[in-house]
């Protein structure tokens, strides 16, 4: 798969950090080049450094690179790996693969999530720190090798040995009950209301539907059906509340106001007419 060098397994044995380097070599399938990198990649923001111009260091920015990489790269081999398959077809699939559920397993599968550096416990926003590294380790790997060997990591170290991708490819996911899911985990209200019924006497009606959490109108979907419509607002909500960290924090901030209210009023019923008129 990855071309072998004899100079790099030469200098293997002068190497200080020879532990990480072969830590890598057997998750990756070669040696770093630059292993500041791979560092970088497993810093949680919670475990950041100072670097020598001021700034703080973690792997937020690997992340982010790593993600747009990922996009990249899972689409070319989803492409090339069904002919003829429709857009629609295509994107499902590549969705299905870089949802964050997914890079968690991966992440734990080639023993990624033993290497991270982190002062916090995973609970909360940390659900997704072995993702998030994942993802800041194909940005680590597009920087020091390039955009081939991306490609080469995902389709034979992650591809080839722990997904398959045509039981992935016609693996329904359901968005509506994921997100149900997740408020109910999160105690948080989530609602799903129609925006919009047109041509409802055609042959193709078009819904739409807007996902609301504690009040606050999030992502909206449309669809020939409701449950299309609200399938399509569910990703969407999913998507944002994993990229978009003020609009969770704001879903929160009216959940407190909305549980403070009703323990508000449930003291009101219960405490004396007396002293609620003194």
């Amino acid at each position: 798969m990855f071309p072998t060098n004899i100079i790099e397994k030469i200098k293997l044995s002068f190497r200080k950090d020879k532990e990480l380097y072969c830590s890598f070599y057997d998750m990756l399938g070669f040696y770093p080049k630059n292993i500041e990198l791979y560092r970088q990649a497993l810093l949680h923001k919670s475990s950041s450094i100072k670097g020598e111009k001021g700034g703080w260091i973690n792997n937020e920015r690997l992340e982010f690179l790593g993600d747009a990489v990922l996009d990249a790269v899972v689409g070319d081999i989803v492409y090339r790996h069904f002919q003829g398959k429709r857009e629609g077809f295509l994107t499902n699939t590549r969705s299905k693969i870089v949802q964050r559920e997914t890079l968690n397993k991966i992440a734990v599968e080639i023993g990624l999530d033993k290497l991270i550096k982190s002062s916090t416990h995973t609970s909360t926003h940390n659900n997704y720190m072995c993702g998030n590294a994942f993802e800041a380790l194909v940005g680590a790997i597009y920087l020091d090798r390039g955009y081939n060997f991306c490609r080469q990591f995902m389709a034979h170290r992650i591809l080839q040995r722990l997904i398959n991708l045509d039981k992935v490819a016609y693996r329904e996911v359901n968005f509506k009950s994921k997100l149900i899911e997740w408020g109910q985990k999160n105690k948080m209200e989530v609602d799903f209301r129609l925006t919009e019924q047109s041509n409802i006497h055609s042959n193709s009606p078009v819904f739409g539907s807007c996902v609301v959490i504690e009040g606050i109108e999030c992502c909206k979907g449309r669809g020939y059906s409701k449950k299309e419509s609200q399938q399509q607002a569910a990703k969407s909500t999913l998507q944002q509340l994993k990229r978009n960290p003020d609009l969770l924090q704001q879903i929160r901030q009216n959940k407190e106001l909305r549980t403070a209210e009703k323990a508000t009023l449930q003291e009101l019923s219960t405490a004396p007419c007396e002293s609620i008129l003194s």
